[in-house]
């Protein structure tokens, strides 16, 4: 899967959240790169910001969370088109509850790990 096309399935994914949740947001922006960093080579995606869970009434005029998604390691991972667009699913999904505080191992008790 080309780059153009593994933006617009972050993209399609991205619109199958439900938009009650999606509305819930708070500066956020989604991000695909190629690879992962050199020391993680297998990670998917990556929330890095403040959980809303986190936030208190200090917090604001930050720069926007960010919500990174990785190309390389899913297309490696995924042994035809319809499994890598579930996992794409699947990983903007994780990475969006991680905005609302929600950690890894609960993530995996629910199905979404």
């Amino acid at each position: 899967m080309s780059r153009e096309e593994f933006e617009i399935a972050v993209g399609d994914a991205l619109d199958l959240v439900p938009e009650q949740l999606m509305d819930q947001l708070d500066n956020v922006v989604f991000l695909v790169e190629d690879e992962p960093p050199d020391d993680d080579p297998e990670l998917l995606g990556v929330y890095d910001g403040v959980p809303l869970t986190e936030r208190d009434q200090m917090w604001g005029g930050q720069l926007p969370d960010r919500i990174t998604i990785f190309r390389g390691p899913l297309v490696r991972m995924c042994v035809d088109r319809e499994e890598l667009l579930d996992e794409i699913a699947i990983t903007v999904v994780h990475e969006i509850a991680h905005h609302f505080g929600i950690d890894d191992d609960t993530l995996h008790e629910l199905g979404w790990g």
